[in-house]
């Protein structure tokens, strides 16, 4: 077993460097365009831009060989551009990058407003807005088509924006925002505090210590020394994280959520470390990798207490590599800083005690030894990392529709693992590496309680109760054989629309039923059961009801989807719009079923084959909506074109008010374009 983790880290870097979900960084302008016709031959384009903070937008007035705004009309077009009027505050100065030329350009927004002059009457304006920004020293040459009828001036969805309305209004970034990465930090912070009691590093605290301690002269130099060892801590981890980011990518760690080989290896490694915790064997990494570090551990000074923090990280390292792969996980979710932030929140926790226990030294005195409560600790992380193999080996399971994992399985298992953990804790299941408990601890018993009680909370969830805290973790509701909730939700949904069925309202004259992959995949949308799974269908049942059509972009392994559609969509209100006004096909960004030889193509977006249902879905969210994450709802009309100017992303507000107000919009807007 000591060679296990020697043969895992090459195969990481293996799958690390094959990693081919690439990322899509959204462009620093959204566009947003109309038209208005004077007369026959005479039109003004009216172009308004929503720039990104930080990002400075180059002005039109700028000379021909200078960063610049141009706007021209597409050759099908037969007419000239006249004059162009910009909107919006003009700022001016001198800017280095460009050898100190005096550089005009706008900022957060403007509008430019531009003179047709056309040979002859004209039914739609066509063209293209080529643009160059700046951010810092990065500067970016971009362009954005427009393509619009001339008699409702309605854009098309060429200019669809990549990032997503929040309820409050703000623009939530694909990327980390500030907030994400103070979670991402916070969660990596508490996550280091975590790994402070696991017992390979707890017991290390003393003895490090005390040989700080020892050899230090005065009190100040043992100080200085303990500072010195918790910054090495720090930069070594940070310094891992900056490699994760380097060589791997935000991104190939993102895709780890969906790739089958990544989970189940995960799945195996879990399963390892939870048998190791629980006392089956010793997990670490070869003895010469530490016997190398600690060797130069002697050497003098700044270098020896660096080989000392180095010696920490790998010997723990069988304790805080599960806590580690969780918080990577994490991280990748915050961009290429993710990685940085949470590795140096982790670390920085880690660190802490180190530097405390050498301003107080007599606090050693008062800490308990490696042993007793701190196997009680290394147990409960073994049914804990348990559970989360089983999490694991489910992504897998239902991508590739296995159905050995389904939802009531799962937490039927989930149901054991935590109560067998709560006998563990109260004294009545013990293992053979345990010491004796000859009574039950306050904080053993506070512990108890709260596993035992969600245990309790999961016990509804076998007979289909929504179970919102942890929908996020479980199988889809469509896997359960019994699930009396949405048969009651169906019930009442049906009821309160008349008694028709999904997708259907007064009015419409042809109901069009889902065919394609209805036999693997189910709904996930709350009331909803007409529910289609292939984009082309769902706009031909949309044609046919005369329907707006709501795109879902999602994915089997998406945490983020479970929890809006158990939080937001499972609103009664929302139910009712989204089962009768709209037609919707949830599309899944994951789905591993292949498309037949003559449907697979090359995607004009990054030239990647597109081979199965999945990487056609996320080709079709990048190119029309220059977007790759999920969950992504996006409502179009009967051509395919977006009704609104923002997606509705992943709404950590859970604000079903904002979603309903979204909803409306969109019907508004088709109503609009159908002359309603």
């Amino acid at each position: 077993m000591k060679q296990l983790l020697s043969f895992l880290i090459p195969l990481f870097a293996m799958f690390g460097l094959q990693a081919s979900a690439q990322e899509q960084s959204p462009k620093p302008v959204k566009w947003q365009f109309s038209v208005e016709k004077k007369s026959d031959k005479e039109y003004i384009l009216h172009a308004k831009s929503s720039i990104d903070k930080g990002w400075l937008l180059f002005s039109t007035t700028m000379g021909n060989d200078d960063p610049n705004t141009r706007i021209a009309l597409d050759s099908s077009i037969k007419g000239t551009v006249g004059g162009i009027t910009e909107q919006g505050k003009l700022e001016n100065r001198k800017e280095p990058l460009f050898d100190n030329i005096d550089i005009k350009y706008f900022e957060q927004e403007a509008t430019f407003d531009v003179a047709v002059n056309a040979d002859a009457p004209l039914t739609k304006l066509k063209g293209t807005v080529s643009y160059m920004v700046l951010k810092g020293e990065e500067v970016l040459p971009e362009e954005e088509k427009f393509d619009i009828a001339v008699g409702n001036g309605q854009a098309t969805a060429t200019a669809e924006p990549a990032a997503t309305e929040t309820a409050s209004g703000d623009v939530a970034e694909d990327d980390a925002s500030n907030k994400s990465l103070w979670w991402i930090f916070i969660a990596s912070f508490g996550g280091g505090f975590i790994a402070l009691i696991t017992p390979c590093v707890f017991s290390m605290i003393p003895i490090t210590v005390s040989f700080f301690t020892k050899r230090s002269k005065t009190r100040a130099e043992g100080i200085k020394n303990a500072f010195t060892y918790s910054l090495s801590i720090i930069i070594i981890y940070t310094f891992l994280g900056f490699l994760i980011t380097k060589i791997f990518g935000a991104s190939a760690l993102n895709s780890l959520a969906s790739n089958g080989i990544a989970n189940m290896i995960f799945f195996v490694i879990f399963l390892l470390f939870a048998f190791s915790f629980l006392g089956a064997f010793e997990i670490s990494l070869p003895s010469s990798w530490a016997n190398v570090s600690d060797s130069k551990a002697g050497m003098g000074s700044m270098l020896g207490i660096f080989f000392m923090a180095l010696t920490l990280a790998i010997v723990s390292f069988s304790c805080t590599g599960p806590i580690l792969g969780n918080l990577l996980v994490l991280a990748a979710k915050g961009g290429n800083t993710g990685p940085l932030v949470g590795m140096f929140g982790f670390s920085l926790a880690l660190a802490i005690p180190f530097s405390l226990f050498a301003l107080f030294p007599s606090l050693l005195n008062k800490i308990g030894k490696s042993g007793g409560w701190l196997n009680a600790v290394k147990v409960t992380l073994g049914f804990v990392e348990l559970a989360l193999a089983l999490k694991f080996f489910s992504n897998v399971d239902m991508a590739y529709h296995w159905n050995l994992l389904d939802r009531e399985i799962f937490l039927a298992l989930w149901i054991a693992i935590f109560g067998l953990l709560t006998l563990y804790l109260i004294g009545k299941l013990k293992f053979s590496h345990d010491s004796d408990v000859p009574f039950l601890s306050v904080t053993r018993l506070s512990f108890a309680l709260v596993t035992f009680s969600f245990v309790i909370y999961m016990i509804p969830g076998m007979w289909g109760a929504p179970l919102k805290g942890i929908s996020g973790f479980l199988p889809h509701e469509g896997s359960q054989d019994f699930n009396l909730n949405k048969s009651l939700t169906d019930i009442r949904v049906s009821l309160e629309s008349g008694g028709g069925g999904g997708n259907t309202s007064s009015g419409t004259t042809a109901v069009v039923k889902p065919k394609k992959l209805v036999d693997i995949l189910h709904s996930e949308i709350p009331g909803v059961d007409n529910l289609f799974f292939d984009y082309e269908e769902a706009l031909a049942a949309a044609k046919a009801a005369n329907k707006p059509l709501m795109l879902d972009f999602t994915g089997h392994t998406c945490v983020n989807c479970r929890k809006f559609e158990k939080s937001v969509l499972s609103d009664p209100r929302v139910m009712k719009i989204m089962r009768n006004d709209f037609v919707v096909a949830s599309l899944y960004t994951d789905e591993k079923t292949s498309l037949p030889d003559a449907e697979q193509y090359t995607s004009k977006f990054d030239g990647s084959k597109v081979t199965n249902i999945g990487q056609k879905n996320l080709d079709l969210e990048a190119t029309h909506f220059k977007r790759n994450s999920q969950p992504y709802y996006i409502p179009v009309d009967l051509e395919g074109k977006a009704l609104v100017n923002k997606g509705y992303g992943y709404d950590p507000k859970e604000d079903a008010d904002a979603f309903i107000q979204y909803l409306e919009s969109a019907k508004a807007e088709f109503a609009k374009r159908q002359g309603k």
